[in-house]
């Protein structure tokens, strides 16, 4: 290769590696807002959505949890604060696809009231993730012990890409889950997914499953 030939493609390197910069700092800058819940009747309900992919800037490919605020509107966020020891309500509208677990222990209901949660208004603790759609994601608070797995829905239906996806639209299916416990006292407690979900990362840890606002986020206890 001659001298020319060396030059342009050192050119290029650079070039990439100045854009993967660029968008490396636009993520650590990148801060979700917090949804802000108040109890009534001493509980608080908090409704989210997972979406197998956001449809938007700047990772319009990436997998994504979206959070209802209390006056009904979807925002890109995974920040939500609720108040201490108090009820809280969970229902999450399951628009991803799904696949059997690499850990089936993860399909199991932990640290929920009554240890079960309800799939499409049935009770269930376990879900088999090797039967059926399998599991499309987890919501999962490791310091409180809470994990529920989130139903899949069939990889060849047509599914919900460009977020938020209408729960009450049948355009594209979903499952609905629904669960609740009680907050624990003063915290920031983080929550995660635990399925591997981010297609062309290594092992699906990558991208959105390391990123706020998309796989994981904090909830804030006052």
């Amino acid at each position: 290769m001659g001298k020319g030939g060396r030059l342009a493609i050192t050119i290029v390197v650079l070039a990439l590696a100045a854009v993967g910069i660029v968008f490396s700092v636009k993520a650590l800058l990148y801060t979700p807002s917090t949804v802000v819940y108040t109890p009534t009747n001493g509980q608080v309900n908090v409704t989210m959505q997972t979406v197998g992919s956001y449809g938007h800037a700047p990772n319009p490919t990436w997998v994504s949890y979206l959070t209802e605020n209390q006056q009904g509107q979807w925002v890109h966020t995974t920040l939500w604060q609720v108040p201490a020891h108090t009820r809280v309500n969970v229902t999450i509208y399951q628009f991803d696809s799904g696949s059997p677990l690499r850990n089936q222990q993860i399909g199991q209901v932990t640290g929920t009231l009554g240890k079960s949660a309800t799939l499409n208004g049935a009770t269930f603790k376990v879900i088999n993730s090797n039967i059926g759609n399998g599991i499309g994601h987890t919501f999962s608070i490791p310091t409180l012990g809470i994990s529920v797995p989130l139903a899949g829905n069939s990889g060849s239906a047509n599914l919900c890409a460009v977020a938020p996806c209408s729960p009450s639209s049948t355009a594209y299916p979903h499952n609905t889950i629904t669960f609740s416990f009680t907050s624990p006292g003063p915290g920031n407690y983080p929550w995660q997914c635990f399925v591997p979900c981010a297609l062309g990362f290594l092992y699906g840890n990558g991208g959105p499953m390391q990123t706020v606002g998309y796989m994981g986020g904090f909830m804030k206890v006052v």
